[in-house]
């Protein structure tokens, strides 16, 4: 399980991935925004969402978990 966690303070401007999706390298899990500007947040592992964490208008913090992906 690998664990997909924010890097910046940003509002969740869009859910890109559902639970139980599956995943290529490189794919969008969502897309954040801060001070105007879209931050994706893209998946280095292909596998599955298993959980996510965020919903669209949320506001996350730097660390906070968004998603789990399993790389089985």
């Amino acid at each position: 399980m690998a664990e997909i966690r924010a890097e910046i303070t940003a509002n969740v401007w869009q859910v890109r991935a559902e639970e139980g999706q599956m995943v290529a390298e490189g794919d969008e899990i969502c897309i954040l925004e801060s001070r105007k500007m879209e931050i994706p947040v893209v998946t280095e592992i292909p596998g599955v969402v298993r959980e996510l964490h965020v919903a669209e208008g949320q506001v996350v913090h730097e660390g906070d978990l968004i998603a789990v992906i399993d790389e089985s």
